[in-house]
């Protein structure tokens, strides 16, 4: 699959195959360009000769990212096709990737060199993953990677394992959520709470999540649906933040 432009001389993104659980679906690399010119990759997948071209045709790659403690396995690709890129990292990824030599942790904020292009939240609460959102200011787009997921009867490619779990036991089929891990691992409601808040102050229009439909209209409101039963939690005052 080649790359495929999300917004002229911008953002692309690739769809790539993943198959976990086994079960069959899609994940996806976004590439932005920074308003220095330079590349910012975003969950990237393996870099083959081929794609390493294409992506040179479209600059020079400055930051290579790993947004979630589930999106990081071709990162090592990434690094060895693009040496001279600095590596940024959800936290928790460094334990699961060790060998990987890594510039920094990404956080509540950006790098100041990256501080015009992007706004970012660390997701907290939950015991099973993590991944930092970012909300890309010149295009107001939304990245996530699993804090929503889309998979509807339009997405090509998802076999009937998929479909069994997201459409009976997780009733997601068709209906934005966040992943399993996400509904099954929530345990600090207060900082998630807070974590998502913070996403919906972003003056977002569309989404780009690594799983599922892309999101093009009413994106702040699917979000919200989506969100809904962490938003809605009652806290209790003896919640303890992270």
């Amino acid at each position: 699959m080649p790359l495929h432009t999300f917004i002229e001389n911008a953002i692309w993104i690739k769809d790539y195959p993943v198959r976990y659980a086994g079960c069959d679906l899609h994940a996806r690399m976004v590439i932005i360009r920074l308003l220095n010119g330079k590349l910012f990759l975003h969950s990237p997948c393996k870099i083959t000769a081929r794609l390493k071209e294409e992506i040179k045709c479209l600059g020079t790659v400055e930051f290579i990212v790993a947004p979630g403690t589930f999106h990081y396995l071709h990162i090592l690709s990434a690094q060895q096709a693009f040496p001279e890129a600095e590596i940024l990292i959800c936290p928790g990824v460094e334990q699961k990737l060790p060998e990987l030599e890594f510039d920094w942790f990404l956080g509540d904020k950006p790098d100041p060199r990256l501080a015009e292009d992007f706004a970012q939240v660390l997701v907290h609460g939950s015991r099973i993953m993590t991944e930092v959102v970012f909300f890309h200011k010149p295009s107001r787009t939304l990245l996530l990677v699993d804090l929503i997921e889309n998979i509807t009867d339009e997405t090509p490619d998802s076999n009937r394992v998929l479909k069994f779990w997201w459409k009976i036991v997780f009733h997601m089929w068709n209906h934005p959520k966040p992943a399993p891990e996400y509904q099954m691992g929530w345990k600090n409601k207060r900082a998630a709470q807070r974590s998502l808040n913070r996403i919906l102050k972003f003056d977002f229009d569309k989404i780009i999540l690594a799983h599922g439909d892309l999101i093009l209209s009413d994106a702040k409101v699917i979000a919200q649906q989506a969100w809904y039963r962490p938003l809605h939690w009652k806290v209790s005052n003896k919640e303890n933040d992270e």
